[in-house]
């Protein structure tokens, strides 16, 4: 398979990863997370989703290289920690349907599918390369997010202070 046709994929893959994501704050939204579990579980998920956006952005800002592979393992590890945590904070005031279980398992499955992709596409470099991709590539990875991740989480952590102050 040609580079191009492997970026394609990945990208496919993001997209989809974007639209699970915003699917799964439609189903908070739908068990009523900000009177339930609240600021705790919404705050978990703005650092799941700093730590994927982090790993996203270096991604694009840099060479694949082994070193870079074990930084995104790292972010893969504390997204999955962060996740755990979650779904500790979930469990224990509102009810997890089915569904939103098998949507968290492709949320969860999709880091270490990335870190799989920049593994397998590293050189054996062990240093950092700066590489950022063209700015058509930013806005492609960051563009989506907004609409599919950032304004829902934005307004679920919002509504869940706001529930806590009893507005």
């Amino acid at each position: 398979m040609d580079a191009r046709a492997e970026l394609t994929i990945a990208y496919a893959a993001y997209i989809g990863w974007l639209v699970f994501g915003l699917w799964d704050f439609l189903l908070h939204r739908r068990s009523d997370l900000p009177t339930t579990s609240g600021v705790k579980e919404s705050g978990l998920h703005g650092v799941q989703i700093v730590v994927v956006g982090v790993g996203v952005l270096i991604w694009a800002a840099l060479s694949p290289t082994w070193t870079l592979a074990v930084a995104m393992f790292c972010l893969a590890v504390i997204h999955a920690c962060s996740g755990y945590l979650d779904t500790v904070v979930a469990d224990r005031t509102r009810r997890i349907v089915p569904l939103e279980q098998h949507v968290h398992s492709v949320l969860d499955l999709a880091p270490w599918g990335f870190v799989g992709w920049v593994a397998w596409n590293a050189q054996p470099a062990r240093r950092l390369e700066w590489s950022p991709a063209a700015p058509l590539v930013w806005f492609m990875l960051i563009a989506p997010t907004v609409p599919t991740v950032l304004l829902p989480w934005i307004l679920e952590f919002r509504a869940s202070v706001m529930a806590r102050k009893g507005a």
